[in-house]
């Protein structure tokens, strides 16, 4: 094979990774159900917001902010979770994290490499404004 199809056969080869490291990076990012979500009539501007998530082997979140009182209750496998300045948690079903809207939440993930986990998030939040912000 000359050297100029050898090279354009590396280049080809090359030029298909970028397109296959979303794909695998995808696989890892969480999938997220919104539940119910409901205007408080009594606290105007306000709204609660119920979701699930469910974390892929190996997956979790970027960091990121809500802007909300969140609170996470576990409901399969086992996540860890932090925010700036405090510590981080390691939480199996039935137990509960909280975050306050000034948090930043830099640690979200699967503890498991092998099973999915999954948790259910309350969210109290100003209505009309996204419940998710990655940081960067």
């Amino acid at each position: 094979m000359s050297r100029l199809r050898k090279f354009a056969g590396a280049a080809g080869l090359l030029m298909t990774l970028p397109l296959a490291a979303p794909v695998w990076a995808a696989a890892l990012d969480p999938v997220v159900k919104e539940l119910f979500s409901k205007a408080l009539d009594d606290h105007p501007g306000k709204e609660v917001l119920m979701i699930t998530v469910v974390y892929p082997p190996g997956g979790g979140d970027p960091v990121h902010r809500h802007d909300a009182h969140g609170f996470i209750y576990v409901l399969e496998g086992t996540i860890v979770m932090g925010v700036k300045g405090g510590k981080q948690h390691t939480l199996g079903p039935g137990e509960t994290f909280y975050e306050n809207p000034r948090d930043l939440h830099t640690v979200g993930r699967n503890a498991s490499k092998t099973k999915p986990a999954k948790f259910l998030v309350f969210l109290l939040k100003d209505k009309n404004k996204p419940f998710f912000m990655p940081v960067h």
